[in-house]
């Protein structure tokens, strides 16, 4: 039987479409923002940073949910309980399958019939549904939100806002942010391996492949590197250091600071480039063609079975996935790498904002919308709140000692804290979610990493962060056209990609591949972007 949380999915109840409000004067209110007389019921006459929100009436709240298979959902979390006794609002979750997420967001925004916070939204996911005017322009409202305010300005946080804001000078999604840039994912590699051979952890893409050559030459009949995320990740990191996108980060227009405009990410010289070192990889027998195509676990099986010697990871799939898989084979170690240096130098492109929230445009109808304000900005953005959704009940999941150092309970595990304990952080409580955990400070972020995930971390801040590429927002009619363009000449760039490096396209036929792209709209769509870009440069100095 379904529990409460699990009614008819995108069904919502009268309930949950009851929002809260907005709190300024008709005088202070910024252009286009609607009167919020009449808007405050259950609103806090003195909230402000620091300051624990609590309604001063109950309040209900929807929220489009994002349920992860690893820890789903469930009626009896603390969270919940502790949400409403902090907050006096109560949570009614919409639950969608992780899996199905981005699709069913899309057709509930699209009908009307989203609730009031639509979680897990990414930058830029966000600009399909600003036309329609189904989500508020919440750059209207930041008034109302103090402790997102003081993150922005504390950590000056303002370029990376700026790269939100939509043709109009608005911006429509309300992100995680970081206190600074946090890199993750890179390659690990078998550590007893390279201590075997004499070898040093390499730290540019050049040594990595010298490395994977004296792995080879001492295990001829495999490949040292046999890759998961079906090559996302590895693109994604790599194309960093050598000037472009690729994977799960590509990006059609990449920013050419020395000619001041966009250019065509996927026939740049860069991503030449970067597509002649993977293929250099495969046709060597370095790099696993698989690792292109495969699902994860027969990545980890391949490592497990000392078939390979890397793979990509982030902190939890080093503790999660790797240790367990390798601990039959005796004595073998493995650790992540400082993400290698490129051509470009030993940098890493990296934004402060993560995942955020939208929030229906029909949330400002409500006689409770500056209360709704004001709790998502306790939970989400103030350092309480923060501290709540990720680490939990102070004395119940976690201690903190005199020091402000927290510990989780014994008894409860998450990462590589407390492995085998009987009960987990997520699975059994709730907290440290996807939907309500994420930003904060670098304090808190890494409270929870151990001390090898630390060390990484201190590491990585040696190299230099490239700025995000500047905004080029298009207008309604913009967006329409660029649509027509995008999603093709994506595709058609991750394919050649693919393609190239793993030898189905010779990387002499480089030539004919970009004039296919350019009769794909390339052109065109490029002159779409910079007039955009140009515009709002001039409107924004």
């Amino acid at each position: 039987m379904r529990t409460m949380w699990k009614r008819a999915l995108l069904t919502l109840t009268a309930g949950s479409l009851v929002l809260g409000t907005v709190a300024c004067s008709e005088e202070e209110a910024p252009a286009g923002a609607v009167d919020l007389d009449g808007k405050r019921v259950g609103a806090m006459a003195d909230f402000a940073e620091g300051k624990q929100f609590k309604a001063t009436e109950a309040i209900e709240l929807g929220v489009l949910y994002s349920d992860h298979p690893n820890y789903a959902i469930k009626d009896d979390w603390l969270l919940w309980k502790e949400i409403t006794s902090r907050t006096n609002v109560t949570i009614k979750p919409t639950v969608v399958p992780m899996s199905d997420y981005e699709q069913k967001r899309s057709l509930v925004v699209g009908a009307g019939d989203a609730p009031t916070i639509i979680a897990k939204t990414y930058p830029g996911q966000e600009q399909a549904y600003v036309a329609s005017g189904a989500i508020l322009p919440v750059s209207d409202y930041l008034d109302l939100m103090p402790n997102f305010k003081a993150k922005i300005e504390k950590w000056k946080l303002q370029p990376d806002i700026n790269s939100l804001k939509q043709d109009d000078g608005k911006f429509y999604l309300l992100p995680g942010v970081h206190e600074e840039v946090w890199p993750d994912y890179t390659l690990a590699f078998r550590t007893d391996e390279l201590q075997r051979l004499g070898l040093q952890a390499p730290k540019t893409w050049d040594e990595v492949h010298t490395v994977l050559k004296a792995i080879k030459a001492a295990h001829p009949d495999g490949y040292p590197l046999s890759d998961r995320f079906e090559g996302k990740a590895i693109l994604n990191y790599a194309a960093q250091t050598f000037g472009t996108s690729a994977g799960w980060g590509y990006n059609n227009a990449q920013w050419n600071a020395d000619e001041g405009k966009f250019t065509f990410t996927g026939t740049s010289p860069e991503q030449k480039a970067l597509v002649e070192f993977f293929r250099k990889l495969v046709a060597e027998g370095l790099m696993d063609p698989e690792s292109f195509t495969q699902k994860d676990e027969p990545a980890i099986q391949k490592l497990a079975n000392g078939k390979s010697y890397a793979i990509s990871t982030n902190a939890q799939n080093l503790v999660n996935d790797y240790r367990p898989a390798l601990k039959n084979i005796p004595g073998a170690t493995i650790a992540k790498i400082t993400v290698p240096g490129g051509p470009k130098g030993d940098v890493i492109t990296g934004s402060r904002l993560e995942n955020g929230l939208m929030i229906s445009a029909k949330a400002v109808e409500s006689d409770k919308f500056v209360a709704t304000m004001q709790f998502i900005d306790w939970l989400w953005y103030s350092d309480e709140g923060q501290e709540f959704a990720k680490w939990g009940v102070e004395g119940t999941t976690f201690d903190k000692d005199a020091s402000g150092k927290r510990a989780l309970k014994s008894d409860i595990a998450f990462g590589g804290l407390n492995t085998g304990a009987p009960q987990h952080l997520q699975k059994n409580f709730g907290f440290q979610g996807g939907v309500f955990a994420y930003g904060g400070t670098t304090e808190l972020l890494q409270s929870m990493f151990t001390e090898e995930e630390i060390s990484f971390q201190e590491a990585m801040k040696a190299k230099k962060v490239i700025a995000p590429n500047p905004p080029y927002p298009f207008t309604a009619d913009e967006r329409e056209q660029a649509t027509l363009w995008e999603t093709p000449l994506k595709d058609f760039a991750t394919q050649g990609t693919l393609q190239f490096i793993l030898g189905s396209r010779d990387i002499s036929t480089w030539d004919a591949y970009v004039k296919e792209a350019e009769a794909k709209g390339v052109t065109q769509y490029m002159e779409l972007v910079n007039s955009a870009y140009q515009r709002f440069k001039q409107k924004n100095g």
